[in-house]
């Protein structure tokens, strides 16, 4: 008798309502993120300010809120942009094997001596400037693990039954690709997707406590670290808290959900 499957049900829901919020950030920010007030700098959570005010005296919380909207947009384009150039490029090599596949996985393994933080490092302090750019760089740097992923799958699958009768009744290529492989692979795709949001809200966030992600006047999570890495000086605990905290659980919620996918999956396969 199979095991029914346990949903990480409390982390799926604390995720979507850090979602929520941050997508919703415009209507339910207290504050306007950027508006100054100099009589109210370094305000400590009150009850007019619920999570106190930063050197230039702007709200925390609404900082907090739509600096959330840009972090999680950055992670969800360039999670999007790595997942498809890593099934494009792991499918080629998988499907088609021999020389391609021996060509293009030395490829992938030289590119994975690399670490892709590094990589992403080195590209933005060139590069640097809007979100949009920031996304890119990361979605063209961090496909290397879909790519492996989707290669052994398309290794595993393209020798089963159904993908040999598909050929020998001559169906299209496209459609044993996307019909017959692709569809299959959806579940480790998933796992793989999971955990590559989480890794991106850590590159934005690190990239954007080095200077050299987000633009500093841009909201984000990362830039409320960087622009508060001196204010502990000045016993603003909280101007570092609250993004950290807030960081710190959006990244478990998810590395709890996708691990909790991955074991599920395991199992289906014993």
């Amino acid at each position: 008798m199979r095991k029914q499957r346990k949903y990480p049900i409390f982390w799926l829901v604390l995720l979507a309502l850090i979602c929520t919020t941050t997508i919703f950030s415009s209507l339910l920010a207290p504050f306007e993120p950027n508006m100054m007030d100099m009589n109210q700098i370094y305000q400590a959570p009150n009850a007019i300010h619920l999570l106190g005010t930063d050197q230039l005296g702007r709200d925390v919380l609404s900082r907090l809120l739509v600096g959330g909207k840009v972090t999680l947009l950055i992670a969800t384009v360039s999670v999007v942009l790595s997942s498809i150039i890593g099934i494009i490029y792991g499918g080629i090599s998988g499907y088609f094997g021999g020389v391609i596949d021996a060509v293009m996985m030395r490829i992938l393994e030289a590119c994975l001596t690399i670490p892709s933080l590094v990589i992403v490092l080195a590209l933005q302090a060139i590069m640097q400037g809007s979100v949009w750019r920031m996304a890119m760089i990361m979605g063209i740097t961090g496909w290397f693990v879909t790519a492996r992923i989707v290669r052994s799958e398309f290794i595993r699958l393209k020798e089963q039954e159904f993908v040999q009768m598909a050929k020998m009744f001559h169906t299209p290529l496209w459609k044993i690709l996307f019909g017959h492989l692709l569809r299959n692979c959806i579940p480790a795709l998933f796992v793989v997707t999971i955990f590559n949001f989480a890794g991106a809200i850590f590159t934005e966030v690190s990239l954007s406590f080095l200077g050299i992600g987000v633009p500093p006047a841009t909201p984000s999570w990362g830039t409320m670290l960087y622009t508060a890495q001196n204010d502990l000086l000045v016993g603003a605990w909280w101007m570092e808290l609250f993004p950290g905290l807030l960081i710190f659980i959006t990244i478990l919620c998810v590395q709890v959900i996708g691990g909790t996918f991955k074991q599920g999956g395991s199992r289906s396969h014993v």
